[in-house]
Order: structure tokens, then sequence, then C-alpha cells
């Protein structure tokens, strides 16, 4: 696992943790968040949603700010007594959820939509009559797992509480980057992560895209794949750990 020097581009408290778990087992990592989370406005239609929780069979959070921020409009809506079965695609969204004493179910292997569709739990959840799902998520995204719950017989609402956005950076920020401390692999932790890299890269993509590339799940590591990403590890999760598992089975290569 040693030799790896890596480019982090979680929001910028995610990538100093992730900075900070990588250094504790020797490693090198860069922060360059490609990923700016900003809230939307509360409006009447999402606190309606909220004040009317009670009627999903499961409310499904997809990341760590829609459940920050979702926890927020429900304290706002001043709702106590929440009785559907929640869910997280992965462990740290949980933790969020759990922190403020809810009971949460999540898959213990594979922070993706697969992994979560496969849960007994869920599967319960929505075998009932008319069930009704609700997604915490951002602006846009996860509907996939809509798609799939649909076909499983569920009604799917989105509850959208954030957009991500690109911070703005100067002209060959991540050439620059790269090449001044040396980074030898990329790592992205959703697909909208992965746009945003492309797109900071623009012409400098083709070149980039022969770099390591990790990713969370077979659905982001397909859309790098079509994008041209010629050596792609699937690290089948988001957490620091399944990173560390994945650059522990992926040899460095040479700086």
């Amino acid at each position: 696992m040693t030799g790896w020097r890596l480019l982090l581009t979680r929001p910028a408290e995610e990538c100093a943790a992730l900075a900070d778990t990588l250094a504790a087992a020797g490693l090198f990592g860069s922060s360059l968040p490609l990923l700016d989370i900003e809230p939307l406005p509360v409006t009447d239609a999402q606190q309606a949603i909220v004040r009317d929780l009670n009627r999903y069979c499961a409310v499904i959070v997809v990341s760590k700010p829609a459940a920050r921020l979702g926890l927020e409009l429900i304290e706002r809506c001043g709702i106590s007594a929440l009785t559907p079965a929640w869910f997280t695609v992965g462990a740290a969204s949980a933790a969020v959820l759990q922190a403020q004493g809810l009971s949460v179910h999540f898959p213990a292997q594979g922070d993706d939509s697969e992994a979560l569709l496969q849960l007994p739990q869920l599967q319960a959840a929505i075998a009932g009559a008319a069930p009704r799902v609700l997604i915490m998520r951002g602006a846009e995204g996860r509907e996939l797992l809509a798609e799939q719950l649909t076909a499983l017989g569920a009604s799917v609402d989105y509850l959208p509480l954030y957009r991500r956005q690109l911070p703005v950076y100067p002209p060959a920020t991540l050439s620059r980057r790269i090449a001044a401390e040396r980074l030898n692999g990329l790592v992205v932790s959703s697909g909208q992560g992965f746009q945003h890299l492309r797109e900071l890269a623009g012409d400098d993509w083709p070149r980039l895209a022969r770099w390591p590339l990790f990713v969370p799940s077979p659905r982001v590591a397909e859309l790098a794949r079509a994008a041209g990403a010629q050596h792609v590890v699937d690290c089948r999760g988001a957490n620091a750990a399944a990173l560390l598992a994945a650059l522990q089975e992926t040899p460095a290569p040479a700086l």
C-alpha cells in the first residue's frame, strides 16, 4: 500500500478527515475539494413532506449533507415522533442519524444503491400494501434507486435538500497540483464528483484519464470508463476503510 500520493476531491471537511486517515496509514493525500454543498432554500413543499413523514414506510438518506439538513428541517417543523424505517447508503450517513437517536439500516458491504436494495430490512419495509418511500437527497441523483424501488412496487418521492457545485479554481489548478505534489492517483466519492473532476481537468483530461482512479461503486466506475478513464478501481464503498482496502490491493505506479 506504500507509495500512494492521492488527490482527494470530497467536500472540504471530509477531505481533511480522509487525509488524516491516510496519513495515519503512511499515505499522502492532497485535498482539492470538488464539491461545495449549498443548502436549498426551505420551501412550503419541503415542510409539507416532513410534516407528513410518517406516511412513508421507509426513508432513505443518501449522504451526510442530506442527513444533516434533513434533521435540521425535521427540527424546524417540530416533528418528534418518527416512525418510518430509516435507511442510508453508507455508515457515515447513518452515524449522523444515529447521533440523534434514530435506528438506521445500511449495507455492511458496498456504499451503493445495489447493496442497499439487497437489505432484508428494506425489502420487508416495502413488502406491505401500497408502500411509499421517501428519498432525502441533493437536487439530483439516485434516479436508479428510485427506478428500482418503483419496479418493486413502491411509490417514491424525493426531498431535495442541497445542491453540489464545483468550486471556482484558476485555470490549470488540477494539473499544477498533481505535478507540484507528485501525485499518482485520483479519488472521487460520487458520480457528480467525477463529473467535476473531468470538468476541472478540461483539455488535460485525456492525459489524466491514464491515471489510477479510485471510485466508490460500479455505477461510478462505469461512468468513468465511458468517459475514457483507463485504470478505474472500484472500492465498493465511499468510506475510508473501503479506499484503504483498495489501495492495499493496487500497486502504486512509480513516480
